[in-house]
């Protein structure tokens, strides 16, 4: 069956549905929505996908049609769907692709009408789905997708006809150990394995108008090669390839999962290779480019024909440069053309970048023969091109390159008919990737010696659950097919390009006026009446989006697993983070700074804190988070490796870290998946008993759980569940109307506890999701268990979210519960005896939780309690008024490479801060 689809270069997409309509804050927004480049007008526009918010009402769920023009007013394609909607069913947030343009406009104005329009005119891109393959055609390329085998890109073509790519496939080379200086492993001992993909699936998106996606899912198996070691498959990959009307680019979205042995399984290299037709073309025809430093090129020839000792003629010598067809060779000088045979071709380059700071460049003529070495450089663009003047070729790259070194480039067999490009995201040139345990357990083999190491190196460690099964990695990678050989001009811009994707977005005083990604937040005020304390919180909150900006940097926080990720606490005496030092090494989402990174850029839309916040939520939710195996669903606390510490909470998981990008993104894929995915979380707390270590009785710790009485904490552990149904629910995901069923039943038990919030701990059920009183207070008389990370990690931002999304549907005594805790958090231990017949006790985090204290004032119209969040904002923990603001800084022998510190800084502190001062600004700003 073939499926045959012409797409409307003006495209409007209705919806329809059939949910009651709510007119609530319906008319607070425009039906022209302005969206513009973060950084400013690109110098491609090779198709672009985005995300919009909508007023609670604005837009029911009958039928909308939506359509774009430029901000010239010329009408361009535009392809509709919804990411999410409100309780009512009227539209929340929708995404919305536009074809490549030869012009870049400086923005577009999305327009939303009631109705259809039925008018739709013939556009470029054209789909057959047919029964063994994909093929595209863009009007601008040519791409066909197998359904099965080990190739997910057969053939890649310029609209000319010439086909400039085949056999697209991914690489996996890895071996069985490492040898070690003193271990018993030994070279001889050791299997080396070559795999290749394996295509499980290929399939076709919904709409392919204005952009059409590919996903192909898979694993790696032993292909044709001379190996004769066996491997089970394994490493599986999902692959999104991302095609626009009149655009000449791919875009690729590759995610991979591990679910090998940490001790048996090395990677040693991960790779998408292509070949590269160039039967016909003259090696001194063939070119090779390779980005450098900056925008700067490798520029050369397979066979070169400048700086030889005879002179060819100039315009031979400028065309083979510039990558032009060279003047016929009986043109030439003879005393070059009749020796041609004595030049040799170089059949094989290789740029390796093996640390954030430093590449290599080398060539051969051919294997067995020495390498040579080319100057080098700092930080390679992740681009390289193979063709032919005449029969086109190809350009392949990897966005972040360096920032995810060990990479490195191949080019090889540029003097045959056949060349070959690899663009490798592990590089094989580096060390095998361990993924081993960084110690050997030091003895800790009890619960008691965990906890008694726990307070000296702040490490949850028990053995067994310090693994990498189950962690995934993204990158992005584009491939574009070139005619003839492109200038190195062009190249630059396709290299700029891949390294920062353009994004549209709208402007946050509009998503501010939609609500449509809560209301505990407002854009910073630029009146006159704005006082000084408030000016000097936002000069605070520049400031730390700022500096850790700044120790990504410094501190070299790159790598394949690492970049995305920062530090947790730092270490004074050293004048370094503590990147060796148990838990306060690498953050992992520890006190949600993702949250306030995200939340800073609504209110600002800067591109740096976009940028910043991006590579941040590519890594937390990858990296961080398991996605297969027993620990699925949940994330890993802070520690030295991402995977190591034994606390794997859902606290880390929750989907509310993501939300902000998805919608943004316009519904970015992977994202998307991986918030679907978490719908089966509860079910980890079967395998993982987050307070197994601080019972009272272990002695039932090795017993089966009753899946019906589950420990829940009704802070990090309700906020994450909470957040997973939320979001499903909105999204209407495959199974939204259970998660809304969830969602009511675990906030109406939550609100029939008699302490509420205040309880702390409830039974869980995972069938129904109701919370029974915990085992200490079975008859619900009052339980009192209140510490200071319950509302840490997003349970303020997702009840303000519910409470908003649900208005008057909210159950009143859920809203009562969730009012006492902001307000008691906060209080005297007068207050709390008075209301709950105990106190609290010593509390901390004080600063962060004023932003608690600022929700129950706004709520509740509450001067006095006001005064009161800016008081613990102000005057408790956490960075105080006094603080430097500042860096200084550090250089000489006391460093390894001179860095600014700020050693007042930690994350947590980052983090809490950010969030209060952007809530309680928002909240009882007017109190300051």
């Amino acid at each position: 069956m073939h499926l045959n689809v012409l797409v409307c270069s003006v495209f409007c997409l209705p919806y329809v549905a059939g949910l009651a309509l709510s007119t609530s804050n319906g008319n607070t927004s425009s039906d022209v929505v302005e969206v513009g480049w973060l950084e400013g007008k690109p110098a491609l526009n090779v198709g672009t996908t985005f995300g919009l918010p909508w007023p609670r009402g604005k837009y029911p769920d009958d039928q909308v049609t939506f359509s774009a023009s430029t901000d010239g007013g010329e009408n361009v394609g535009l392809q509709s769907w919804v990411t999410s909607r409100w309780a009512d069913g009227s539209i929340k947030w929708t995404g919305h692709a536009i074809p490549g343009s030869a012009s870049v406009p400086d923005g577009y104005k999305v327009t939303a009408r009631k109705g259809t329009d039925g008018q739709r005119k013939r556009g470029l891109i054209e789909v057959d789905d047919a029964q063994d393959e994909i093929a595209i055609d863009t009007g601008k390329l040519k791409a066909s997708f197998p359904k099965s085998g080990n190739v997910l890109i057969s053939s890649l073509s310029t609209p000319s006809g010439k086909i400039v790519g085949k056999n697209g496939k991914l690489v996996l080379q890895s071996q069985s150990g490492i040898p070690d200086s003193e271990g018993s492993s030994t070279s001889a001992e050791i299997s080396y394995y070559r795999l290749e993909s394996k295509i499980n699936s290929t399939t076709l998106g919904e709409d392919s108008s204005a952009r059409t996606l590919v996903t192909i899912r898979g694993d790696h198996r032993i292909g044709d090669s001379e190996s004769t070691a066996t491997h089970d498959p394994w490493i599986p990959f999902t692959v999104r390839f991302y095609l626009y009307a009149n655009s000449d680019t791919i875009r690729v979205v590759h995610t991979l999962l591990f679910d090998g042995a940490a001790d048996k399984d090395f990677i040693t290299g991960i790779g998408l290779r292509f070949d590269v037709p160039l039967t016909g073309e003259e090696l001194y025809d063939r070119h090779v480019r390779i980005a450098g430093v900056d925008g700067g090129f490798l520029n050369e020839a397979v066979q070169g024909i400048t700086g030889l000792r005879r002179d060819p003629g100039e315009a031979v010598r400028v065309a083979q440069f510039e990558g032009k067809k060279t003047p016929d060779v009986a043109t030439w000088a003879t005393t070059v053309s009749s020796r041609l045979q004595w030049i040799p071709a170089w059949n094989d380059y290789t740029l390796t970048q093996l640390s954030p700071d430093g590449f290599n460049l080398k060539k051969r003529t051919k294997a067995g023969q020495s390498w040579v070495k080319i100057p080098g450089g700092t930080r390679a663009g992740g681009l390289a091109y193979l063709g032919g003047a005449t029969t086109g070729g190809l350009a392949v790259g990897l966005r972040d390159f360096w920032k995810r070194y060990p990479t490195s480039i191949d080019i090889s067999n540029a003097a045959t008919d056949s060349g070959q490009l690899t663009l490798w995201l592990y590089s094989p040139a580096s060390e095998p990737m361990d993924l081993r345990p960084f110690h050997d357990g030091l003895g800790e083999d009890t619960y008691a010696k965990q906890l008694d190491a726990l307070e000296i190196t702040y490490e949850d460690y028990e053995g067994g659950y310090n693994t990498p099964h189950g962690i995934g990695r993204t990158n992005e990678i584009f491939i574009r097919p070139f005619d003839s050989t492109p200038t190195s001009d062009e190249l630059a811009a396709l290299t700029e390009f891949i390294n920062a994707p353009p994004v549209l977005v709208p402007q946050p005083e509009y998503i501010k006026q939609t609500e449509a990604i809560g209301t505990y937040w407002d854009v910073p005020s630029n009146t006159t009446t704005v006082t000084e304390a408030a000016k000097t919180i936002e000069s605070h909150l520049d400031f730390l989006n700022k500096f850790y900006q700044g120790q990504v940097e410094q501190r070299k926080w790159y790598g394949f697993w690492d970049y995305g990720d920062f530090m947790h606490t730092y270490d004074t005496d050293r004048h370094s983070w503590r990147y060796d030092i148990g838990g306060y090494a690498w953050d992992n989402s520890e006190l949600s700074p993702d949250l306030f990174i995200w939340n800073y850029f609504l209110r600002t839309g800067r591109a740096d804190v976009y940028r910043f916040a991006e590579a941040h939520v590519r890594h937390t939710s990858e990296v961080d988070v398991y996605h297969l195996g027993s620990y699925r669903g949940f994330g890993t606390r802070h520690g030295v490796q991402h995977w190591g510490d034994s606390a794997k909470q859902i606290r880390v998981s929750t989907p509310i870290y993501r939300q902000i990008f998805y919608y943004v993104s316009g519904g970015d894929e992977r994202i998307g998946e991986l918030l679907h995915d978490l719908m089966d979380a509860d079910k980890t707390f079967l395998i993982v008993d987050p307070r197994r270590k601080i019972r009272e009785d272990n002695s039932t710790a090795g017993s089966d759980p009753d899946p019906t009485a589950i420990d829940l904490d009704l802070g990090i552990d309700f906020s994450g569940l909470a957040a997973i149904w939320l979001i499903e629910w909105e999204r209407r995901g495959p199974r939204w109307e259970e998660a809304k069923s969830k969602l009511n039943a675990t906030m109406q038990s939550i609100a029939a506890l008699k302490n509420g919030f205040v309880t702390g701990l409830g039974l869980y059920n995972i069938y129904t999701a109701e919370v029974s009183p915990p085992t200490s207070d079975p008859e619900n008389r009052g339980h009192v268990d209140v510490t200071h990370l319950s509302a840490s990690f997003g349970l303020p931002e997702i009840v303000a979210q519910i409470t908003h999304y649900l208005g008057d549907d909210l159950p009143a005594s859920f809203d009562r519960a969730w009012l006492d805790y902001c307000y008691y958090y906060g209080a005297s231990a007068a207050e709390q005896t008075t209301r709950y017949g105990e106190s609290f006790g010593k509390l901390n985090l004080r600063q962060g939780h004023s932003r608690l204290t600022a929700y129950a004032a706004k709520r509740l119209g509450n001067a006095t309690l006001a005064a009161r969040a800016w008081s613990e904002f102000l005057s408790t923990d956490g960075f105080a008024p006094t603080a430097p603001w500042a860096s200084v800084p550090v250089n000489g022998s006391q460093v390894l490479a001179p860095v600014d510190e700020a050693a007042w800084i930690s994350t947590n502190d980052f983090a809490l801060y950010g969030l209060a001062a952007i809530e309680n600004l928002a909240q009882v700003g007017d109190a300051l």
